[in-house]
Order: structure tokens, then C-alpha cells, then sequence
């Protein structure tokens, strides 16, 4: 079987604002999705559909593809989703889906799913790369999103995004010198992004507040000292909290951590990044938060 990978993403700046266009700073993951796939030229139209978390089988669906009837499925709800993607494929596509062949595809998530590190982006981007369609667009038709996550799954590297006036990205640099001082800790749950957006999107924000977040950005990209980095992630948190009025994540679980602590993506969940303290790892296991990366152990760069 042929293969595609796409990694999974950090997004270190601008969170809820990427929304109205704030530049974002994310980074790719050394974990990501791998897609393989094949073809038989049968005439059936068959598409046998394997989904592993981690090597270990998670879905598994056979579909006619020509009547989108799913013929088998052990969990219908996944099996429901994949048609729909699948759907989109083949209306985007020039490629794929087009004739009678039959395909068995198969994908192998490389991090827990409720890691947060882009599950659903990384499956985009494979599809997308295997069918020849944009990415983007296979995206906004099937889920949605400011589309960041999607241009870290195709860029395959760190990148500054912005999606207004128009989807723009570009390939960045992103190494600082202090890279083996910070950390990574899971917070032990997936946030649901739609319920902090939509806490987001109720509030009224000025183009002003939105150009201070892209300024952050910008910053955060050409800092080169930890104390600097540090002061700029501490203020870049500020401004997010006071805005849609919910603590800091340090507020909330290590109000008495020496290091900064800055909310990585939707706040509530996944991963947050703070930077090594004498006995860091004793200080974040003993709050029960026991899943503790360091720079060079999650991040591709």
C-alpha cells in the first residue's frame, strides 16, 4: 500500500482571534496520521475503509461508493462521517472515486485522539493529497475552522497563517535557542473548540485588539531569550482572558507554578506550554497532570 503523512499541530498564538484574521504561529508534531491506500480495477465500486488509534483497530466500514450505502460498519456514526467526507472527496476530485474501481484505504492515528493534536486535519490533508484536491477547501466543506491546523498538516512545518482577507500561510523558521527549555503538559481532556468559539464570536472586538494579536505573533517569532518569551506569552494569555472573561489556565491549575503557563488552541483542554523549573516533573505529576513533553520529544522541527 501506497502512504501519506501529515503531522499533527500546536498553535502557540493568537487562539480564538485566528478567526478575524490574527496571524497564528503553530508548529507540526513529530505525531501525526499516516494514510495508506490501494486500488483494484474490479468494477465493483467498493471502498473498505480501516481506521487504527495508535496501530490498534478503531473503524472499519465497507461502502458503495456508487450508491454511498454503507454495507458494513462496526460503528455507524464513524462510518456516517467517513461517507460524508468521502462524498466531498469525490465531488472535489478529478481523480479519485471516479470510476468503478474499488479502493481499500486505511489510516493509522499516531497520538490519542483526545491529544487534540488534529485528529480531523491531519485526515483532511491525507485525503486532500491522495485525491489531488485543496485541502482547505475539502476542509470547509466537511468541518470547518479557521484552517490552520490544515496549512501546519500541508506545509509539513511550523508556519505563520492567516485566513482573511483571504487563506494565507508560509513555511517559518520556528527554532529558538531556548527550545530545550520548554514544555508541554496535556491537560488530561479534549476541549470542544465550538463552545469556545462560540463564547468568542458573541463578544464584540476591534480590528485594533485583532492587529495586537498578529503583533504578538510576530513577536513571539523573533524572540530569541526565554525571559522575553516568557514575558510575551504571559501578556498574549492576559489579553485572551480578559477578553472572553474566563481564568488562565495558571489561574485555574498552577497558580503557584515559577514558570509562565499559556493555553495552546481552545482553552480547557489539551496541551499547554510552560518552560523547565527546578522539579518541574514532580510539580505537574503531583497535580495529577502526569503527561509531561519536552521540546525535543513532541515537536518536528
Amino acid at each position: 500500500m501506497s502512504r501519506i503523512f501529515s503531522p499533527g499541530k500546536l498553535m502557540l498564538t493568537s487562539e480564538y482571534f485566528a478567526i478575524d484574521g490574527a496571524l497564528v504561529l503553530a508548529v507540526p508534531t513529530k505525531l501525526g496520521q499516516e494514510f495508506f491506500f490501494e486500488k483494484q480495477n474490479n468494477g465493483k465500486s467498493i471502498l473498505t475503509w480501516e481506521a487504527f488509534h495508535q496501530q490498534k483497530p478503531w473503524l472499519t466500514a465497507v461502502i458503495d461508493y456508487k450508491n454511498w450505502e454503507i454495507l458494513d460498519a462496526n460503528i455507524s456514526s464513524g462510518a456516517e462521517f467517513i461517507v460524508k467526507v468521502l462524498k466531498n472527496v469525490q465531488h472535489l476530485s478529478e481523480i479519485q472515486l471516479k470510476s468503478t474501481d474499488s479502493y481499500h484505504l486505511k489510516t493509522n492515528l499516531q497520538f490519542p485522539p483526545d491529544f487534540g493534536l488534529g485528529s480531523s486535519s491531519t485526515l483532511m490533508n491525507n485525503l486532500a493529497e491522495w485525491a489531488d484536491i485543496d485541502p482547505f477547501q475539502l476542509n470547509a466543506v466537511s468541518l470547518g475552522g479557521s484552517g490552520y491546523d490544515i496549512a501546519v498538516a500541508k506545509a509539513k512545518s511550523a508556519v505563520l497563517f492567516q485566513n482573511k482577507p483571504e487563506i494565507f500561510f508560509e513555511k517559518v523558521n520556528f527554532n529558538p535557542k531556548f527550545k530545550n527549555s520548554l514544555i508541554f503538559i496535556h491537560l488530561n481532556q479534549k476541549q470542544d473548540s465550538r463552545e469556545g468559539i462560540h463564547l468568542y464570536k458573541s463578544k464584540i472586538k476591534s480590528p485594533k485588539l485583532v492587529e495586537e494579536f498578529s503583533d504578538l505573533t510576530r513577536n513571539i517569532l523573533l524572540c530569541n531569550e526565554l525571559e522575553k518569551f516568557s514575558q510575551l506569552m504571559m501578556l498574549h494569555e492576559q489579553k485572551i482572558s480578559d477578553f472572553i472573561e474566563i481564568p488562565t489556565v495558571k489561574e485555574k491549575y498552577f497558580s503557584d507554578c515559577p514558570s509562565f503557563v499559556k493555553s495552546l488552541g481552545a482553552w480547557g483542554g489539551d496541551f499547554v506550554m510552560s518552560a523547565k523549573f527546578n522539579g518541574f516533573e514532580d510539580y505537574f505529576w503531583g497535580k495529577g497532570f502526569t503527561t509531561v513533553f519536552e521540546w525535543k520529544d513532541l515537536i518536528n522541527s
